[in-house]
C-alpha cells in the first residue's frame, strides 16, 4: 500500500518538475510604452479614447499575451479602465504597436470635472497601469507609467 502512494507521489514531484523546466531561464520581461492617447468622437454621455501602446519583446520565443487590463488615471481619479483579448502574437525579438479603445467611467469623470472647475491648474498627474497576461507559467508584466499632462 505504502509503496504505490509512494509511486505516485513521486510520479506528482517528477511532473512538477518537468512543468518548471519549460520556462526559460534567460527570458526577459517585454517592455510596453504609451505611444499615443486621443479621443475620439462619441455620440454618448461617457468620451472614448484610443491608447496606443508600443511592446517590444526581447526573447528568443514569440509573445503570445492573453489579455490586458488598463487603468488610468487623472489627478487621483480614476477615470478610464478597459481590457482587451485581441493582441498580436510578438515575433521573437520584434515589437509591435497595438491599438486599445476605453471609455471613461462618468462618474469618477464628473468628479474630476468638478476638481478641475474648483482648483483649476495647468497640468495635472497622470498614471497609466496595465497588466498583461501571459498565460501560462510566465509572468505578468504590470506597468505603470506616470506624467503630467496639460488640460486647456
Amino acid at each position: 500500500m505504502y509503496k504505490i502512494i509512494f509511486r505516485y507521489l513521486l510520479f506528482g514531484i517528477f511532473c512538477l518538475l518537468l512543468a518548471c523546466s519549460n520556462k526559460p531561464r534567460d527570458y526577459d520581461l517585454p517592455t510596453v510604452d504609451v505611444y499615443s492617447f486621443k479621443a475620439l468622437p462619441t455620440g454618448g454621455l461617457a468620451p472614448e479614447f484610443e491608447i496606443g501602446l508600443h511592446i517590444v519583446n526581447p526573447n528568443r520565443t514569440p509573445l503570445e499575451l492573453s489579455g490586458i487590463a488598463y487603468s488610468i488615471y487623472i489627478g487621483g481619479h480614476k477615470v478610464i479602465t478597459g481590457v482587451s483579448n485581441k493582441l498580436p502574437v510578438i515575433e521573437a525579438y520584434g515589437e509591435e504597436k497595438v491599438t486599445l479603445l476605453a471609455t471613461t467611467h462618468l462618474f469618477s469623470s464628473l468628479s474630476l470635472l468638478a476638481n478641475l472647475l474648483k482648483r483649476p491648474r495647468k497640468s495635472y498627474d497622470y498614471r497609466f497601469e496595465a497588466k498583461l497576461d501571459q498565460g501560462g507559467l510566465y509572468p505578468n508584466i504590470n506597468v505603470v507609467k506616470k506624467g503630467s499632462v496639460e488640460l486647456k
